[in-house]
């Protein structure tokens, strides 16, 4: 059975930073996709980063340039690097894998969740 247990979020007031972290156990591999996505109150689960098996990412237009999604192999950790904050990235963060190499923008491709990590921002 694979665990995804998500940790790092926290209330930052606009423009600052935080490293979200994805730890993944269980038989899952770091040849396998993962990918970021979060979900304000009365919206839904939007994609925001990917990171596929040759480590190429993906970024939703909005968090390009401010966030940053990488990967410890050895730790079986993805992490979000967030900075440039804005209340627009208020949301839950789910840290999301697939049993394949390439990543996805559609969240009905991920068969792994983890509970979720709460990022507010405001001032």
């Amino acid at each position: 059975q694979v665990q995804i247990v998500e940790s790092g979020g926290g209330s930052v007031q606009p423009g600052g930073s935080l490293r979200l972290s994805c730890a993944i156990s269980g038989d899952f591999s770091n040849t396998y996709a993962v990918a970021w996505f979060r979900q304000a109150p009365g919206k839904g689960r939007e994609f925001v980063a990917a990171i596929n098996d040759r480590s190429n990412t993906l970024y939703e237009d909005s968090v390009e340039g401010r966030f940053t999604i990488s990967r410890d192999s050895a730790k079986n950790t993805v992490y979000l690097e967030m900075n440039e904050l804005k209340p627009e990235d208020t949301a839950v963060y789910n840290c999301g894998g697939r049993r394949a190499p390439n990543y996805s923008i559609n969240d009905a491709h991920y068969a792994y969740w983890g509970q979720g990590t709460q990022v507010t921002v405001s001032s």
